[in-house]
């Protein structure tokens, strides 16, 4: 993935807690077996610990032969996205006709080594951590081995601990472009107000308040 240096994440805790605002939905990307196909790509939900991923997944999913034999997969998360017209990118001396569009996005790309989890204790601590990430209000059973209903359905799943290996993380907000820009651009998302709209705005405005006026080309300014 491009990741410009104006695109870049300002800090690891930028990413982490733009994934904790999501709904922890991602594609997991595993390279296929037959190098001729494509790769494997399953949607899930997926809970983020400190250094590691934790997903669970049907017994008879395919993606399992696959999983087993890589070394590296990517879970990928795509959120606050909104294509940008090109005539709201034109510059003050530019005709709007020749502004250049874009996709506003945000996207969080972690490469991670794959661990199976197949045995029932295992499997329910994965289910336990998920159950209190997802459902914190509790009104859940205990997700034991030796207990209903679990006890008869963990045989039907099996676990994946994903140890996060290194992260690739995007915003694309046009932070190289000057503030009034950006300003601009954001007052015509907040009015169109059409699918990711609001979202990617609120995206751009807190880019905009970290950054400012974009200070270079090495790097993003790092918050105080």
């Amino acid at each position: 993935m491009l990741i410009h240096p104006w695109d870049a994440a300002l800090d690891t805790a930028e990413w982490r807690d733009w994934l904790a605002g999501t709904d922890r939905f991602g594609l997991l990307v595993v390279g296929n077996l037959d190098r001729s196909q494509a790769p494997v790509v399953v949607p899930t939900h997926f809970t983020l610990a400190t250094s590691e991923v934790l997903v669970h997944l049907a017994r008879p999913n395919p993606v399992w032969p696959h999983l087993e034999a890589v070394e590296e997969v990517r879970l990928v998360v795509v959120g606050a996205y909104a294509f940008i017209p090109g005539y709201w990118r034109a510059g003050p001396d530019v005709p709007a006709e020749d502004g250049v569009p874009t996709s506003y996005y945000a996207t969080v790309q972690l490469v991670c080594r794959p661990t199976v989890v197949d045995d029932p204790d295992g499997k329910a601590e994965v289910l336990a951590a998920q159950l209190a990430d997802f459902q914190p209000e509790g009104r859940h059973a205990e997700p034991a081995p030796d207990r209903p209903p679990y006890g008869r359905l963990l045989p039907g799943i099996r676990a994946l601990r994903l140890e996060v290996l290194r992260v690739e993380a995007k915003f694309k907000y046009d932070d190289q472009k000057p503030v009034e820009h950006r300003e601009r651009v954001m007052s015509r998302l907040q009015e169109r107000r059409r699918g990711l709209d609001e979202s990617a705005a609120a995206q751009q405005r807190r880019r905009l308040d970290a950054i400012g006026e974009w200070p270079g080309r090495d790097r993003p300014r790092r918050r105080e």
